[in-house]
């Protein structure tokens, strides 16, 4: 309602899941695409990607709840242009619209100075475990995770079982000395495995 009422921005399409997304960005070619991260279908980080490349000139915009470097880190890695947690009044909204569209970047959160990495984990990848001493398939569950993948999902598509995801993810968090999924995102995007190549669902 509040970008129907405004005489500069016309509201090309609305879709209801990410699969959707891409699929209508090739086709209406939109400037800005305002997207949800927990929205139906495929990971965000999949469908910000899916979305570029069926129209590399739009502009993504992520409008969220979460409120986290870590969710923030994990969109902009995947090409995403502005990034807004839905507090904002919607002034600011249309502000971050306008600036996305105009080529810059615009990045709102509430918790400007949290930190983007937990305290005393400036060793992340050195002195802890490196990705590369990370087997093939614990970084592309590593990957998962960080583009949103539930462990359900993940036993879906790698075909295995849901306790064998959580094993996984628990030798993960041991490995490289992390403590939950705002961590594994945070250490996935600085350290390159996010912005990896997705492993498509099966057919």
């Amino acid at each position: 309602m509040l970008l129907h009422a405004q005489a500069e921005i016309e509201v090309v399409g609305e879709v209801g899941d990410g699969w959707e997304a891409s699929r209508q960005a090739g086709e209406l070619r939109p400037d800005v695409v305002l997207m949800d991260l927990s929205m139906p279908g495929p990971p965000s980080g999949q469908v910000i990607r899916r979305v570029l490349r069926a129209c590399p000139t739009t502009r993504v915009l992520i409008l969220t709840m979460h409120d986290d470097s870590a969710y923030l880190a994990s969109a902009m890695a995947a090409g995403a242009a502005g990034y807004v947690v839905k507090k904002i009044a919607d002034s600011e909204l249309l502000l971050a619209i306008h600036a996305v569209h105009s080529g810059r970047t615009f990045v709102d959160l509430t918790h400007t100075d949290r930190p983007s990495r937990p305290p005393g984990d400036e060793q992340v990848g050195t002195d802890r475990e490196r990705p590369k001493d990370l087997s093939p398939r614990e970084r592309e569950v590593l990957r998962m995770l960080a583009e949103g993948h539930s462990n359900q999902q993940i036993a879906d598509q790698l075909r295995v079982s849901v306790k064998t995801v959580e094993t996984y993810r628990t030798r993960l968090r041991q490995k490289l000395g992390l403590k939950g999924r705002a961590d594994l995102f945070r250490f996935a995007a600085e350290s390159g495995i996010l912005g990896s190549d997705p492993v498509e669902p099966p057919d």
